[in-house]
């Protein structure tokens, strides 16, 4: 089996397999406490603390371990927040950050706080700009990743922090999915990320926030942890993060290349083997073993289980996902094809032999995936002129399937209603347009659902 799913979690490094057995023998008192065994495990977290900082950019007495990453953006956002309340209420995010940013500004904005939020280009970028023109002299803080966790595209965060520290706004930092690789450049003033990204053990996030940065702690605290991280450190863990932070960031220029040389193999041959396919995310500004693609007329969640079976273990930001039936946010912001998506994330150490599979097996999923999703389900009649799809009732990418069967039906010029009650299908069908450059009219109410206007331009 090939797990191609680093992104969301990396297999424990070697580094840190060693180091959780080794403190669990020698890092198990409280290192709050004073005699031999409380001593020893406090020497342990100092040095894990200094190493980890180091691999940050920080000082040791800036950073502290939290249980997980998510647990620092929440507690990064809400400190700085409301250490900044005599300056403002207003929050900027934008709009492809992870789940746990904006779930901490929908806490905010529901609790009277004012929310920005930055749109991004179809590379899923922000412009520096765009950061500039949303700050206000009333802006608390403004939040950035340093690379999106779906489609690998690298922020500009050293300009974005230029600009704020100009405007004395402080950045909070996601760099869950790149703390492995570099450190984050540019002034920035808290920072968040997460172990069981790089390979250390999941349960330890890093929460980094720079002297003179105003804080004031949420919720109750006591005295560990700067108070920012209440309760007893889990210092196993904590070791283990520290060392393979340190052991991952030592490999990380000669890894980057060869899974840079990987990823573009994959950007550049899945459109060659696979029809129909358009490949998301900056093409050069972007994560070292990421790459994402959508399939036409593939269900995301289908294909998953059918790679599955052939052996490969990735995942999917496609438009329906078993949990939620909506649509990625990330793809949703980007104006991409959400259908059929497919993010191929490779470990440290994945062998060439194993992409080179991946790519053999791929056209075969797709195509079976695709003859599973080819009957003509909707019923497509002649309404005012106009050629009408109803695919009431039927997900994505059934509406898309079915527009794209009809489309050589009509005259250039002419216009097709294709009715549709999938959410997902507002994303899918102008990204449908733009990637086989048909115009999208726009859409408009209908009795059921909503019909969407797609006009015949070739």
């Amino acid at each position: 089996m090939s797990y191609f799913d680093a992104a969301s979690s990396a297999p424990l490094h070697p580094v840190a397999r060693q180091a959780l057995l080794a403190s669990l023998d020698e890092g198990w008192a409280d290192p709050a406490r004073l005699y031999r065994e409380g001593r020893r495990a406090r020497m342990l977290l100092d040095a894990a603390r200094e190493a980890a900082a180091e691999a940050v950019g920080c000082r040791s007495d800036e950073l502290t371990f939290t249980s997980s990453g998510t647990r620092a953006v929440h507690t990064g956002v809400a400190g700085a927040l409301a250490g900044r309340r005599r300056v403002g209420s207003h929050l900027i995010v934008s709009a492809v950050e992870h789940s746990s940013v904006l779930h901490s500004a929908e806490e905010w904005e529901a609790t009277g706080g004012e929310v920005t939020t930055v749109a991004v280009n179809r590379a899923g970028a922000v412009a520096v700009e765009a950061y500039e023109a949303a700050v206000r002299p009333d802006t608390a803080l403004a939040c950035l990743q340093s690379a999106n966790h779906e489609v690998g595209t690298e922020q500009p965060v050293a300009e974005v922090a230029e600009v704020c520290r100009a405007a004395g706004v402080p950045l909070l930092v996601d760099a869950a999915q790149s703390l492995g690789w570099a450190a984050v450049a540019g002034p920035w003033s808290l920072l968040t990320a997460s172990a069981h990204k790089w390979g250390g053990p999941a349960g330890v996030g890093l929460l980094a926030v720079r002297k003179g940065v105003r804080f004031a702690v949420k919720g109750p605290s006591d005295e560990r942890e700067s108070g920012r991280a209440a309760g007893f450190e889990n210092l196993p863990a904590i070791v283990a993060a520290a060392a393979s932070l340190r052991a991952v960031r030592a490999e990380a220029a000669q890894e980057a290349a060869r899974l840079r040389e990987l990823t573009e193999r994959i950007r550049a041959r899945v459109p060659e083997l696979v029809a129909d396919v358009e490949v998301v995310g900056d093409p050069v500004r972007r994560l070292p073993g990421v790459v994402t693609f959508s399939c036409l007329y593939v269900d995301g969640e289908t294909l998953l289980h059918e790679l599955d079976r052939a052996g490969f273990s990735v995942s999917s930001g496609s438009s329906c996902t078993s949990s939620t039936l909506t649509p990625s946010h990330v793809l949703r912001a980007m104006g991409v094809l959400s259908e059929g998506n497919v993010r191929v994330s490779l470990p440290v150490g994945t062998p060439a032999e194993e992409v080179d599979r991946f790519l053999s097996v791929l056209p075969g999923a797709v195509a079976t995936v695709r003859e599973k999703l080819g009957a003509p389900v909707p019923v497509t009649v002649r309404e005012e002129g106009a050629l009408v799809v109803d695919a009431l009732g039927k997900r994505c990418p059934i509406p898309v399937i079915e527009l794209a069967k009809v489309i050589g039906d009509v005259p250039v010029g002419a216009t097709i209603r294709v009715l549709s009650d999938d959410e997902a299908a507002r994303l899918d069908i102008p990204a449908w347009c733009e990637m086989r450059g048909q115009q999208y009219v726009g859409e408009e109410p209908a009795e059921k659902g909503t019909a969407y206007l797609i006009r015949r331009t070739s």
